[in-house]
């Protein structure tokens, strides 16, 4: 039976990716997008709707598929705000969540990242704390929490001191072994590949998926 997915953060870097993953697999029959902004030349089988994901509540009737993939987040530097920074990498992925329980969608993926504790003095940190645990709480039958570390892709707005750090990461990549091995980089595509594989082998025993487990389910599939 063909599938129906939804994807909030198809204009970033790894919601992208992930579009193009769907697009391609032949099992999935409709994608849904949820953003801001139109996306040029898509496939008949992708539907866009184009509002505010603050009010994401809107869209609740078409809010409806076989899986969510919340790919959604924002940046210090984007969204220097603290109360809108938390309204975007908190509220909207938690929304996403009560959505899709109450519209009974039975696998919901989340990317979160690598410091998430909801009891963390570091307000980022804090805040992705507080989304997985929004989103745990509304008890869907396959969630799956994705923990990247640094993530390296193309992206297509440039980040002078991301990339600076990239660049620095990617050299200390030899050193990172042992205990250390979760802090190397995270592709971008690797996570496109291992939220794709987790929602199609909903049998994972694993509901936080750690840096480390993201690059070995995507290279093992």
């Amino acid at each position: 039976m063909k599938k129906t997915a939804i994807i909030l953060g198809a204009t970033g870097l790894t919601g992208s990716i992930l579009l193009q993953k769907l697009i391609a697999d032949s099992s999935y029959e409709r994608i849904k997008l949820f953003s801001r902004s139109k996306i040029a030349s898509l496939p008949e089988k992708v539907s866009q709707y184009i509002g505010d994901l603050l009010d994401l509540e809107q869209f609740i009737d078409d809010f409806t598929a076989d899986e969510v993939y919340c790919c959604i987040g924002t940046t210090k530097k984007k969204t220097p705000n603290k109360t809108l920074y938390k309204q975007i990498d908190y509220g909207i992925p938690v929304t996403a969540a009560k959505m899709s329980k109450e519209n009974n969608t039975p696998t919901f993926l989340v990317i979160s990242a690598m410091g998430a504790n909801k009891n963390s003095s570091v307000f980022y940190n804090k805040v992705k704390g507080e989304m997985e645990e929004g989103i745990l709480n509304q008890n869907i039958k396959n969630t799956y929490v994705l923990r990247p570390s640094l993530i390296s892709g193309p992206r297509k707005e440039k980040r002078l001191l991301e990339d600076i750090g990239l660049v620095v990461f990617k050299f200390l990549q030899p050193l990172f072994i042992g205990k250390l091995k979760k802090y190397k980089i995270t592709e971008a595509e690797n996570i496109a590949q291992a939220m794709l594989h987790l929602a199609n082998n909903t049998n994972q025993d694993e509901v936080i998926i750690t840096s480390t487990k993201i690059t070995e389910i995507a290279n093992n599939n």
